[in-house]
């Protein structure tokens, strides 16, 4: 696995913005602190894949601000031979996941972008609760995702996901 250090030369290399940077920054500390915590109650939690894996969640912001961004990164972080966990958590972790229904949809390429790992599950829980670089309350993510016409059926997953995680 790659040291944090590295993550972080990986997303100015490739071309992240501070901005973006200080919001994968933000989203790690959190996701990083929702893993120690699961494996202090005795949850097996890789906390190491987390926190990489959610340094490097939006590295394809380096290409896209669309929602392809997390295929993009995926795709940036394959060929840079990043450990295939950390390549999908990078793929996954777009809202609480995005069906393959949802995905022909919104134009991305056909496959499942459901997180289905803890790690996966605990990144993309992270980044719905961090707005910039500040971690956000159940409600202002809900106000959020209606402002931004998600469907009913993201929205529920959202609530599910967090209540699944039991941290937010």
């Amino acid at each position: 696995m790659i040291t944090p250090d590295r993550a972080l030369h990986i997303l100015r290399d490739e071309g992240c913005s501070e901005k973006v940077i200080a919001h994968c920054i933000a989203v790690s500390e959190y996701a990083t602190e929702i893993a120690e915590k699961l494996v202090a109650s005795g949850k097996n939690v890789d906390v190491e894949l987390v926190t990489i894996g959610s340094l490097l969640h939006d590295l394809g912001r380096s290409r896209s601000h669309g929602i392809d961004h997390a295929v993009i990164g995926a795709s940036i972080a394959a060929q840079s031979a990043l450990d295939p966990a950390v390549v999908n958590i990078i793929k996954k972790h777009i809202g609480a996941g995005i069906t393959i229904e949802e995905a022909k949809e919104l134009g991305l390429p056909e496959d499942d972008y459901m997180p289905f790992t803890i790690e996966e599950k605990i990144v993309a829980h992270a980044d719905n609760f961090t707005s910039s670089d500040t971690r956000i309350t159940m409600h202002k993510l809900m106000e959020k995702l209606h402002k931004r016409h998600v469907s009913d059926e993201s929205i529920a997953r959202t609530i599910a996901l967090a209540e699944e995680i039991g941290i937010y």
